[in-house]
């Protein structure tokens, strides 16, 4: 998957922390994990791993790759 673009509801805040952290429109990212019960995803991005609650997870876009 291709990071598209970020929620327009995303606060500029949220929105600049993930680009710092590799989370950037263009960017390749995997979840790599999904745990039960509520606990946050894994997602895989520039060679690192991060987790992200529901919440922020939703308000990023992502495009299949083709």
């Amino acid at each position: 998957m291709l990071i598209a673009r970020y929620s327009d509801a995303l606060a500029e805040h949220y929105c600049r922390r993930l680009r710092e952290l590799g989370f950037r429109p263009g960017a390749k990212v995997i979840c790599t994990a999904a745990p039960s019960l509520g606990a946050p995803k894994l997602y895989r991005v520039d060679n690192a791993v991060y987790s992200l609650d529901k919440l922020v997870a939703r308000a990023i876009y992502v495009e299949r790759l083709a």
